[in-house]
């Protein structure tokens, strides 16, 4: 993707209408983007974005409010960007959603988002609709619009954050900018078919738990099966065996004896050991007593070694100490004797003392920028040396220019007299078509007249003829009206007439008359043939208004279409079609007229500026060349003069050396030499400090141990290992003795040792008897066959049933614990559920990607480390992000870098996900992106650094944009974009580099 041209129009601070040219602005492949806080410097990439997406990033989507402050009222906001796109070059127009003024009244109404989609090589076409622009954006760009912005604009701070975030927040980001649907679904697979093997397992328990009760009930118990459904059954069947068997009597008598006399054996055995381990206890109490007086010698070296520990080391510190002092005043005596080689050097060292003299730095300080000021007045001695040979050479050139400018001269001088004539030629043909142009809104406005008027002429035609149609309408609609009101005017006074029938329709006997009020109605009204009743009367009111609105319509009609007819015919006038036809061709030809006079004015404004421009520069190198002639004059009689003083000058500063250089060598070598003392008596200095301060601790230390003197405690000084043998020797004599005490002091040792030992041989032969006895018994019942056939009928149900269970049982438990593997549970070591394993191999990639610039840009010390084990308390694994210090070997948290360290890990981040986003997205060339800020917190060389990575990023035709307020970026970038804030809105000034 490759960004050409941005319009931006009442968007964000920019009120007026700006114009970015990238093709420019990038030729160079890097530019600035800078301006003041709040300038709108973040908009412009906003622009970018919105024209894409048609949304802008972060939380100032949210706001909904991107129409400028700073416009004209009524002024629509809109972003137009031509780019290049999976190599096809495309213009979009977008338009947000704003509220606009009322075009009557007050208040404002809602204007909806509007785009267009333009394809500028003519293949394809244009679409208007905003959802079928987003598909096409997004399938030439293969990213959403969160991948776009976090690849393509690279917002550092978002990046400081995710480098610093847990694995949860790092997810989090990950999981939108790389999809993971697909693995989703794999996971719901997984426990989909999980549960459908539940629900089939519980189905043959429900079968082995119904056959199992059948067996209960053939066997004539109560209880169900237990965890061995088969084992169960199997016991039942021995347990009817041995019922029907005769010998089963016998068994029982048989091993309850065996059981009696291996107790007997057991008790026997016990007793004898309880009476060994006594005996053996009591032996080493004796031999611990016997070795007390060499455990109470060793006690004493023991406790005085461990004292001495802390003062061993504070003496080792001591003597490390003395060894520096030493080294560093061998190096001050080297350096020392090195400088009195030199007479100046002899002199300088006896005026200095040690210990250091509080002057002794001011004068080695002193000497050192004197015979610097002597180097450096030698080496522009030695300069302007070998500059007098081409003095001679620059003399003679100067003679022979002093020939040409003369010849110059004469041409200059020839030019500037024919150039008055052009001039005045040129500004009278300016002065006539500016004239001309200036008519160009007046004449504009006729021809808008000369077309509104025939376009009036020929609507009022139009409406003349509908108008009387119209007339003809409403005298047929009125005419209908007429004749309705005389139908029920007609039936009106026909039922009044037989009023008196129908008022008698209604009366009963006894009921009193509506007109006399009597009860007695002996002759009662009969209707005539033909009688209007109510409903005739109310059918034709209704006719009667339905053609009375009808005809009122029409007559509403006919003063809408009049008025018409006035508002044109005033526009037209008293003009006919034929002359205003005639009106408009001479507007036409007055108009194009102006119009050819306004695009021809700057060109010959142009060429007046030229000629002016010339007679300028004319005149300036006229002026150019006479002081130049001048100077040339005195420049030769100077560097006569000047190389005779400077032949005097070098002979007096070589003096008694050989040469200029041999003299500049000593004296560079004698000030670098005393540069060196100065900074080895300040070290031998603060060494003879630390030296006096670790003796002093060590004795310090001595003393706080319990010591007499520091030689009391080197005595007692012990090696760790001697130290931790005694230890060990002193516990283990310790345990011994409790160990042997905790013996004799056992109720069950002491009982034991009260009673007489027991006759082993005798009860194990007792045992031996009692035990064939049992053996004999168990021969003769197992010898019983009598199976009861309900019982093993049933039997062999249940264990087909088991069978049947076992296989299906296996593969859920597979299946199982293949699906807690996939969501991150059960067997899986580092809790990463499917997901999550590809996020992480995701964040692997972009660790390696972004490790290379990271190496390169910190000068090889830092690069990421991934790291994939399972998160603490719970958390998901895989996600982890440190950094490796290649200067210490120690692998680090993130949030130990400093303020620029985090800005390079955050930069070196941004670019890997870039990669990484960009390769999964079908390996698409992002020809343009954006960096923002961050470049405040570097320091020189690391800025140096960072350069060279973004030169590499721009190789091959990519363009960076950087977005930075920091001055530096000004003088290492030529081609800026500076963002101008005022009161009436922002605007663009281009710096092409």
């Amino acid at each position: 993707m490759r960004l050409h041209h941005l319009e931006v129009t009442a968007f964000g601070p920019f009120g007026d209408t700006v114009r970015v040219d990238f093709d420019e602005l990038g030729a160079d492949g890097l530019f600035l983007l800078h301006g003041q806080t709040g300038a709108g410097k973040t908009t412009i990439l906003d622009a970018v974005a919105f024209a894409l997406y048609g949304r802008v990033p972060g939380a100032r989507q949210e706001g909904k409010r991107l129409l400028s402050d700073h416009a004209a009222p009524g002024t629509p906001p809109k972003v137009v960007l031509e780019a290049t796109i999976g190599g096809r070059r495309l213009r979009l127009t977008r338009s947000p959603e704003y509220q606009r003024p009322k075009l009557r009244g007050t208040g404002t109404t809602k204007e909806n988002a509007k785009g267009t989609l333009e394809w500028l090589d003519g293949q394809g076409q244009n679409l208007t609709r905003l959802d079928e622009i987003g598909e096409v954006v997004g399938r030439l760009l293969g990213m959403s619009a969160d991948q776009f912005f976090q690849v393509v604009l690279l917002p550092q701070g978002d990046f400081a954050r995710f480098l610093r975030a847990d694995t949860e927040e790092r997810g989090v980001l990950l999981e939108r900018l790389f999809d993971t649907g697909r693995f989703a679904t794999v996971e719901e697979w997984f426990a989909a078919q999980r549960r459908s093997e539940e629900s089939a397992i519980s189905s043959k328990k429900h079968a082995v738990d119904r056959v199992a009760a059948q067996v209960s009930a053939a066997a004539g118990i109560e209880a169900g099966a237990d965890a061995d459904p088969v084992g169960w059954s199997r016991r039942l069947v021995d347990e009817a065996r041995d019922a029907a068997d005769a010998a089963g009597t016998v068994l029982t008598a048989a091993t309850h004896a065996a059981s009696r006399s291996e107790t007997m054996l057991q008790k026997a055995r016990e007793v004898r050991q309880l009476q060994d381990r006594a005996a053996q206890a009591r032996t080493r109490l004796a031999e611990i007593d016997e070795g007390r007086e060499h455990r109470d010698v060793l006690e004493v070296e023991h406790t005085r070694a461990v004292r001495a520990v802390a003062v061993a080391a504070a003496d080792a510190r001591a003597a490390q100490a003395r060894t520096v002092l030493e080294a560093e005043l061998g190096l001050v005596d080297s350096l020392s004797r090195t400088v009195a080689r030199e007479p100046e050097g002899a002199a300088l060292v006896g005026r200095l003392s040690w210990p250091d003299g509080a002057d002794d730095a001011t004068t080695l300080a002193e000497a050192v920028r004197s015979w610097g000021a002597d180097v450096t007045r030698l080496d522009e001695l030695i300069a302007r040396d070998a500059t007098r040979r081409q003095a001679h050479t620059d003399l003679d050139a100067a003679r022979a220019r002093r020939v040409e400018l003369s010849t110059v001269a004469r041409e200059v001088d020839e030019r500037r007299a024919r150039l008055p004539g052009e001039v005045a030629q040129c500004e009278t043909r300016l002065a006539d078509l500016r004239e001309l142009a200036a008519t160009v809104p007046h004449r504009v406005d006729l021809l808008a007249s000369a077309r509104e008027k025939i376009t009036a002429s020929t609507e009022l035609g139009r409406v003349r003829v509908e108008c009387a149609a119209a007339a003809d309408r409403h005298e047929k609609a009125r005419r209908a009206h007429l004749d309705a009101r005389e139908v029920l005017a007609d039936l009106r006074e026909r039922r009044i007439a037989g009023m008196a029938a129908e008022l008698a329709s209604g009366l009963a006997a006894g009921d009193q008359c509506p007109v006399c009020g009597s009860a007695e109605h002996p002759a009662l009204a009969l209707p005539a043939d033909g009688a209007v009743t109510k409903a005739d009367e109310d059918a034709a009111r209704a006719i009667e208004q339905r053609r009375g609105r009808d005809a009122e319509t029409k007559a509403a009609a006919v003063v809408e279409l009049d008025r018409q007819v006035q508002v044109l015919a005033a526009r037209v006038g008293d003009a006919d079609h034929d002359s205003l036809v005639a009106a408009l061709d001479v507007a036409e030809k007055a108009h194009a007229e102006a119009r050819a006079a306004e695009k021809a004015e700057p060109a010959a404004a142009q060429s007046l500026s030229r000629l002016r421009a010339e007679g300028d520069d004319l005149a300036s190198r006229a002026q150019g060349l006479s002081a130049e002639l001048a100077g040339l004059e005195q420049r030769i009689a100077d560097d006569t003069r000047r190389l005779a003083d400077l032949d005097r000058e070098i002979e007096l500063a070589i003096g008694a050396e050989t040469d200029l250089r041999s003299r500049r060598d000593r004296l560079e070598g004698l000030a670098s030499t005393a540069n060196a003392l100065r900074d080895q008596r300040a070290s031998a200095t603060r060494a003879a400090t630390a030296a006096a301060a670790a003796a002093t601790d060590a004795a310090d230390v001595a003393a706080d141990a319990g010591f007499a003197d520091l030689a009391d405690a080197r005595s007692a000084v012990r090696a760790q290992h001697r130290i931790d043998e005694i230890g060990a020797f002193l516990a283990a004599a310790r345990e011994d003795r409790r160990g042997a005490e905790a013996i004799l002091a056992d109720p069950a040792v002491v009982a034991a040792i009260a009673k007489e030992p027991a006759d082993l041989p005798a009860i194990e032969a007792a045992h031996v008897a009692a035990a064939q006895a049992r053996d004999a018994a168990m021969r003769t019942a197992t010898a019983a066959d009598d199976r009861a056939a309900k019982v093993e009928h049933y039997a062999g149900a249940l264990r087909a049933e088991v069978e049947q269970l076992g296989p299906a049982l296996q593969r859920y438990e597979e299946l199982a614990a293949l699906a807690e593997v996939v969501a991150g549970r059960g067997q899986n070591g580092r809790k990463m559920s499917l997901r999550s394993y590809v996020l992480a191999a995701r964040l692997e990639e972009v660790a390696l990607s972004a490790s290379v610039r990271l190496r390169r840009m910190s000068g090889g010390r830092y690069e990421f480390v991934h790291e994939d084990g399972a998160g603490p308390r719970g958390k998901r694994g895989g996600l982890g992000l440190d950094i490796r210090d290649d200067y210490t070997g120690v692998v680090r948290s993130a949030k130990t870098l400093s303020g620029g360290e985090s800005f390079l890990a955050s930069l070196a981040l941004a670019l890997g996900l870039a990669d990484v986003v960009a390769a999964e997205s079908g390996g698409l060339v992002l020809d343009t992106m954006f960096i923002d800020e961050g470049f405040g917190t570097l320091d020189a060389d690391t800025l140096e650094a960072v350069m060279g990575v973004l030169d590499e990023l721009r190789e091959g035709g990519r363009v960076v944009g950087i977005v930075s307020h920091v001055d530096e970026m000004r003088q290492r970038i030529p081609s800026r974009l500076h963002v101008l804030r005022g009161r009436n809105g922002s605007t663009l000034e281009s710096i092409a580099g």
